[in-house]
């Protein structure tokens, strides 16, 4: 019985490729020094599939940013701004396009379906000359061959690559993008006959665009790429792959009837109801990945009922014909739970991370062939035995409270309206007021301090005055820059996540359960393994420090319970919701804590709200209702002259412009500039909003400084659509990812341009 994996973490155990990108960025260290840290990341991960029995290894899984951008250098597709001339595309192209460059931005980067990963959005139009720029899936499949490591390389789809994709500055909107299939199956050709000559036996198309809702013209385009790749293909053996959710019947239909195809990788893990239609209709002599092992959390699979799923799939599907899988690349979990030395020993036995559920997948396989290490499945059940019955996973007092919030909205009893009058008598704000939205940057000696506060190297007195001069420094900064609602740059803090996490119950913590977020951004989810509460007020005192130095207003700074849920990695033995729930209870409790602190401005983040909608509309609703409501637990307890804000980022909000409007914030601070402005067409086509709203001027993911004159020109085009009294002036995103060098010049032109469109305002009335 054969074992195949969807794709591996990048980074590497100890994020050494993150290291080495931003050593590279900072030109202290070479291409080459780049390639060889690229290299022996990618040896490794090669070698420890192969050492552990894998029979289908992945290959062109590694990059150096993410995978459809590698797609975007593959087919030349290059916006004419990065003045690439053509030939292979090289690192200077490649990383202007993913992080801007000192004379143009960044491409759009936007959520990788409903996880945590991000991806750069391809810009095409009917104008693109699309050409083999980017040689890497055959470089990389010849280099594990040189290596003795036979593998499956892997491209993202062509219909999957048109879909993710939007069309260019320019091109009008209603252009389609699938009438560039004629012009990119050509390239994809000469990748595959490349591969061919190279000695490849399989192929692996990811397209997981067929888990969404598609209607039937996008899942013709599908049945016609793949007809058309078929003589090219012939002779190698195809794998498609999905993940992340269900199939329709409809989009089963079609990958089921795809030409040329040889074998079909389904996630089982959140496609509960594809086993069904498998069980209905799978077509003889094709081969079924069957995802079982969950590529998107930590839990330790169960084996038992693993095996008993399999053996029923290989009744209809033949025992030759399955081979045992992840349920999608292992690039969402952390590396290796060898490395986590601190993890409490019981909670650790119940987890498993990528080299773990590598291992998973082969003991599966092995039990599906006669080969079952009972020992292994032994363990198994004894470790899910003692994870259901364990008293640390139950808090009864904190299901009792969860449990009495059915029956009520939780809306604060003023309208937004009134509550903003109210705040402005209190806070005598200017018009187009300016803030950022949190974090500053994380600089080497703040990173050191916090590290030997932990390690114990230096005293907890120490410790909280270096953090009070690494405030009062932010502050001075702000009040230089004569910015009007200050923060105190979450200094005492690595992760916005991780900093409640450590502070909740019923969350455990890990050393290096690092996971990319995106480019060399990664970020280290906290495992939610029980109920959840707060203990202790977690904000307070830094607040109540950071408002001491300044009599401007002090943003108190807290993540939304949807947010720590998204971001973290959930227990999955109770409904999401009724988690959230329990975080929102305890997020309402240092809300309040923070106003009789006197904190009068509250940010409540959500970033991630967007990022958890499930893929399928029809599920939408449900999803919105519980989050929304979540959100506005938390604050449902304050006054009308406490302002709430909430920020959100890197996400369509288009389509949930409505929820948010019912989440009741008094001000949203939401990612604009990096999306070409996308969210302000919401307003163009008539939505009304009534609270404060700061849709991004800068991108703060780029090291690029925009001009005064480029951000007056896009709070012009704000306030082209929204009310002059509700619109706020602040960055895309938090501040930590850059360097002071970068962030002092654009924020000083940031309130530049507010003030000079104050006076413009004021001199127009």
């Amino acid at each position: 019985m054969a074992s195949h994996i969807v794709g591996y973490p990048r980074m590497g155990p100890k994020r050494e490729l993150k290291f080495a990108l931003e050593s590279f960025w900072d030109k202290k260290s070479s291409a080459e020094d780049l390639k060889k840290v690229a290299a022996d990341l990618r040896s490794s991960i090669w070698k420890q599939m192969s050492g552990a029995g894998i029979k289908y290894i992945p290959s062109n899984t590694f990059s150096y940013y993410d995978q459809v951008l590698d797609t975007t250098s593959m087919l030349g597709a290059v916006p004419p701004r990065y003045n690439w001339t053509g030939g292979e595309i090289g690192y200077d192209t490649y990383f202007s396009m993913a992080r801007g460059n000192a004379s143009v931005p960044a491409m759009e980067m936007t959520k990788w379906f409903d996880t945590n990963y991000h991806f750069i959005v391809p810009e095409l139009g009917p104008d693109v000359k699309f050409s083999y720029a980017s040689h890497k899936a055959v470089d990389e499949f010849k280099e594990a061959k040189a290596l003795g490591v036979d593998t499956v390389p892997v491209l993202i789809g062509p219909v999957s690559y048109l879909l993710l994709s939007k069309p260019a500055k320019g091109v009008e909107k209603t252009f389609s993008l699938l009438s560039l299939l004629p012009k990119i199956i050509p390239i994809y050709k000469e990748v595959i006959s490349e591969l061919k000559a190279a000695g490849a036996s399989w192929i692996q198309f990811d397209e997981p665009t067929l888990v969404l809702d598609l209607d039937s013209q996008q899942l013709q385009a599908f049945t016609a790429a793949y007809a058309d790749l078929e003589s090219t293909l012939s002779g190698l053996n195809v794998l498609i792959e999905t993940y992340f959710a269900d199939l329709t019947s409809e989009a089963y239909k079609t990958l089921i009837g795809l030409k040329g195809v040889t074998a079909y990788g389904l996630d089982l893990v959140r496609g509960t109801q594809t086993t069904d239609l498998v069980k209905k209709d799978f077509p003889k002599g094709k081969y079924l990945f069957a995802g079982v092992v969950d590529g998107r959390n930590i839990w330790a699979n169960d084996l038992a009922s693993s095996l008993s799923t399999l053996q029923a799939l290989e009744a209809v599907v033949g025992k030759d014909k399955l081979v045992v899988s992840t349920s999608c690349s292992l690039l969402h979990t952390a590396v290796d739970l060898v490395n986590e030395t601190k993890l409490d020993d019981e909670i650790k036995s119940w987890l498993a991370f990528a080299a773990q559920k590598v291992v998973e997948v082969n003991a599966l396989a092995k039990a599906l062939a006669g080969q079952k290490d009972e020992a292994f499945f032994s363990s198994n059940a004894a470790a899910q035995a003692s994870r259901k019955s364990s008293p640390r996973v139950t808090n009864a007092a904190v299901q009792k409270a969860a449990d009495a919030l059915k029956g009520s909205d939780h809306r604060r009893a003023t309208n937004v309206s009134a509550r903003l009058d109210a705040q402005q008598k209190k806070l005598n704000l200017p018009i187009l007021p300016t803030t950022t939205i949190g974090s500053f940057p994380q600089t080497v000696e703040l990173r050191r301090v916090r590290r030997e506060f932990k390690a114990n190297k230096i005293s907890e007195d120490d410790y909280v005055k270096a953090i009070k001069e690494e405030i009062k420094k932010v502050v001075n900064l702000q009040e230089e820059l004569d910015i009007d609602v200050l923060v105190h740059g979450e200094p005492e803090r690595n992760d916005m996540v991780e900093y409640f996490g450590e502070q909740l119950s019923g969350f455990a913590f890990t050393v290096n359960g690092w996971v990319q977020s995106y480019g060399s951004r990664c970020v280290k989810p906290p495992i939610i393994y029980g109920d959840v509460s707060r203990p202790k007020a977690m904000t307070v005192f830094w607040s109540s420090t950071a408002q001491s130095m300044t009599k401007r207003p002090m943003k108190g700074m807290l993540t939304g319970p949807v947010t720590i849920l998204n971001w973290s990695f959930v227990r999955n033995d109770q409904p999401r919701f009724e988690t959230c729930y329990q975080i929102a209870l305890a997020i309402k409790d240092e809300v309040e804590d923070l106003e009789k602190a006197g904190i009068n401005v509250i940010q409540i983040d959500e970033a991630a709200l967007r990022e958890g909608l499930p893929l399928r509309k029809s599920e939408h609703a449900f999803y919105l209702k519980w989050a929304v409501h979540s959100f506005r637990i938390t604050n449902c307890g304050v006054k009308d002259t406490t302002q709430i804000h909430t920020h959100m980022c890197y996400s369509n909000f288009n389509d949930i412009i409505h929820s948010i409007i019912d989440m009741d914030a008094d001000v949203i601070t939401i990612e604009n500039s990096r999306s070409d402005e996308k969210l302000l067409s919401v307003f163009r086509e008539g939505v009304k909003y009534g609270a404060g709203i700061g849709p991004g001027v800068y991108d703060i993911h780029s090291p690029r400084i925009p001009s005064t004159e480029e951000i007056a020109d896009r709070i012009n085009k704000m306030l082209a659509v929204l009310e002059t009294n509700i619109l706020w002036v602040n960055p895309d995103c938090g501040l930590k990812t850059r360097k002071y060098e970068e962030v002092k010049p654009a924020l000083n032109n940031m309130v530049a341009a507010a003030k000079q469109l104050r006076t413009k305002l004021a001199s127009a009335k």
